[in-house]
């Protein structure tokens, strides 16, 4: 089992100059110390593990790409690391191992990032195993691939603790009860989810987090049609996202996409455990909700504890279903419809045809309680990435702006060659009769 290391206490009281002088000090010495770790064949660690183990505080790990480490597992006591795929993806097999009956890697240490690594294969006997487990206070992840564990990310309550995660794919994580997911968060201060995909969870959410603030924004939550290729095996998720405790919530630009073949007719849950968490406002913008269950569906599942009104404002709200469980909901200009004129739905171009309905449909957006904008910046780039969105497609409603009319040049109007003024002819003059001379 992990325990976090306890941080020395300080003393009570420092004369300000000694401050300053111990600060520089200590960030001089940080920068000295710091280390970049190479691991692979070859490298001075044969496994990320290895280089994990000896890493100090602020080290750089980097794992050769192209290389699967099998039953590479451990817990990560150093604080700001950075670890991180080079020259391609890493795999990490856990290879029927664990540590600490937790998972993969077990993130203790405060401040980690973590970059372009893929993770599968995490189980443990309490059939909760995670590819990451996390522990620790503040951490980042992007342009990475978790995909078959019992849990993909898997973290505790630390209501001190801020977790952004972006570029990055989940995919067939859940052991297959319901009680674990593509991504479960706990009661942490903030989750901020980017630009990533997350489809086809084992029964459980696509993503799961108690926050008490989420920022869900620019992501693609869907599933594998049956019959179809994909980067995993197909799933049958629960919510594609909850929000069980409430929280401010911020959900803008997504594509969220309930398949055919699912554990729940709900989408997107909020505080239906309890809205227990601080803040209960939930703003719902710009999204373009699909629900390929042609039976039943709901939009929004609001639990009957909260009490402010959600704002959900130019949503697209694709197939059948009810919008929302709360009758107080702000249903502000979005577009229904059990087709929606997307360029190409199959190939899933959800860019809106020429001549949509919901093009210029919408209303300007503002600003949350608090202040924040809630304004769409980007939409959703396959696989896993984004584009900016242009701030004069703000009313084209749902995750996508419409084509941007490129504005023809002017032709140039030609410049007219003047007609040359013809040289006039001159006039000979003549020769003179000579006068004869008289006899």
């Amino acid at each position: 089992m992990f325990d976090p290391r306890t941080p020395g206490q300080r003393a009570p009281m420092l004369r300000a100059a000694t401050v300053v002088t111990f600060a520089i000090l200590a960030s001089t010495a940080f920068t000295a110390s710091a280390a970049t770790r190479s691991v692979g064949p070859g490298q001075t660690y044969a496994t990320p593990c290895s280089a994990i183990a000896a890493a100090a505080n602020g080290d750089i790990i980097e794992i050769a790409g192209g290389n699967t480490y099998s039953g590479d597992v451990c817990g990560i006591f150093a604080s700001n690391l950075t670890i991180r795929g080079v020259n391609g993806r890493p795999k990490i097999d856990a290879a029927g191992r664990n540590a600490g009956g937790k998972g993969i890697w077990v993130v203790v240490g405060n401040d980690i990032t973590i970059e372009n690594v893929e993770m599968f294969g995490a189980t443990v006997p309490d059939q909760n195993g995670a590819a990451l487990r996390l522990e620790g206070t503040n951490f980042t992840m992007r342009g990475s691939f978790l995909h078959d564990n019992e849990n993909g990310i898997l973290s505790g309550a630390n209501t001190s603790s801020n977790i952004l995660i972006e570029t990055s794919e989940f995919g067939h994580n859940g052991y297959g009860t319901g009680l674990t997911h593509n991504l479960y968060i706990g009661q942490n201060a903030s989750l901020t989810f980017r630009y990533n995909y997350s489809h086809d969870a084992n029964v459980g959410h696509n993503l799961k987090s108690r926050a008490l603030v989420n920022t869900i924004s620019f992501n693609r939550f869907s599933s594998t049609p049956p019959g179809q290729a994909g980067t995993t095996a197909s799933g049958q998720p629960s919510y594609e996202i909850d929000l069980p405790n409430a929280g401010t919530s911020y959900v803008i630009g997504n594509v969220i996409e309930q398949p055919a073949a699912n554990q729940n007719p709900a989408m997107l849950a909020y505080g239906e455990e309890g809205a227990s968490n601080p803040g209960n406002d939930l703003y719902v913008v710009n999204n373009t909700f699909l629900n390929d269950n042609s039976s039943s569906g709901v939009f929004l599942f609001i639990g009957s504890s909260v009490r402010t009104p959600v704002l959900a404002q130019n949503n697209i709200l694709g197939g059948t279903g009810n919008f929302s469980t709360q009758a107080s909901t702000i249903d502000r200009t979005n577009y229904r419809s059990l087709a929606p004129a997307f360029v190409d739905r199959l190939g899933y171009n959800l860019t809106p045809a020429s001549g949509a309905a919901f093009l210029k449909a919408g209303s300007p957006v503002g600003v949350s309680a608090s202040g924040v904008s809630l304004a769409p910046t980007a939409q959703y780039r396959h696989l896993a990435a984004f584009d900016p969105r242009q701030p004069a497609s703000a009313t084209d409603i749902g995750a996508y702006a419409g084509a941007v009319a490129q504005t023809p040049a002017p032709t140039p109007t030609p410049t007219p060659t003047p007609t040359p003024t013809p040289t006039p002819t001159p006039t000979p003059t003549p020769t003179p009769t000579p006068t004869p001379t008289p006899t």
